[in-house]
């Protein structure tokens, strides 16, 4: 294994290594829990105008959706193309953005209506997808995130994330918060907390405790996935592929 990259499997140690000392872990309080569809594939998450909005994985289960926070109810679905894997999305103005895991090809929908306006292509594989009011923000798997242009899909700049010098790769589903980028960093119970200018981690956030109130168990496909944040109220929503839950938690310093 490259000494420079960060395995997922190493991810929990490096937050407790003195390498990592210097970044600030945080724990969590559950402030409410609320249904989630537990055949939901979650892969995307963003909270608009009230409402959540997601996209769902897996070839001929690929949706994007409509849900209503407080009961978890889909009012208002559509289907991605059986030969599609569905992956990260978000929005833009008066659209829904979402992109595919290997057919590097994306979408666009009307927010109102779902109907397609549009599509476009993208080098390599596509994970999760945010916006920061500029730029659309790509993972990939790796360590770098791509930003695009919104209106032409494409690169702008990236950033290799690293922590104290070493990087993480497997970032998968985003999400902007204030200045940073939140990462949920695939197959483990840890979100990363990025300053998207650097790339630099800022904080590792431990969902560990999380994972197992939401009663589920070792099977690889049910982990930790999909960030939300209303930005008027500064709520942070989270949830995982095929969880009954989806929570708002608040962020406590781990001391």
């Amino acid at each position: 294994m490259n000494q420079n990259r960060v395995s997922l499997f190493l991810c929990s140690a490096l937050i407790s290594t003195s390498a990592a000392a210097a970044i600030p872990t945080y724990d969590f309080k559950i402030v409410h829990s609320y249904p989630h569809d537990a055949q939901a594939f979650t892969q995307g998450l963003l909270y608009r105008d009230g409402f959540l909005y997601e996209s769902t994985g897996l070839n001929g289960k690929s949706t994007i959706r409509k849900v209503q926070l407080e009961t978890g109810k889909v009012l208002q679905s559509r289907d991605i193309p059986a030969q599609y894997f569905g992956e990260g999305m978000t929005d833009w103005n008066d659209t829904l953005v979402s992109i595919t895991w290997r057919s590097q090809t994306g979408f666009v929908f009307d927010l109102k209506t779902f109907e397609p306006k549009g599509d476009f292509a993208y080098p390599g594989e596509g994970w999760g997808l945010a916006q920061n009011g500029k730029e659309l923000v790509l993972s990939d798997g790796s360590n770098t995130l791509r930003f695009l242009d919104p209106k032409t899909f494409l690169e702008v700049r990236r950033v290799k994330v690293t922590a104290d010098g070493i990087a993480v790769d497997q970032l998968n589903e985003l999400e902007v918060v204030g200045d940073e980028i939140f990462a949920n960093v695939w197959q483990t119970n840890t979100i990363a907390r990025i300053d998207q200018k650097t790339g630099k981690i800022t904080g590792w956030i431990d969902l560990g405790k999380l994972y197992a109130e939401a009663g589920k168990g070792p099977a690889a496909d049910n982990v930790l996935n999909g960030i939300a944040y209303d930005a008027a109220k500064k709520r942070l929503f989270v949830t995982g592929k095929l969880w009954p839950k989806l929570y708002e938690i608040k962020l406590i310093p781990r001391h």
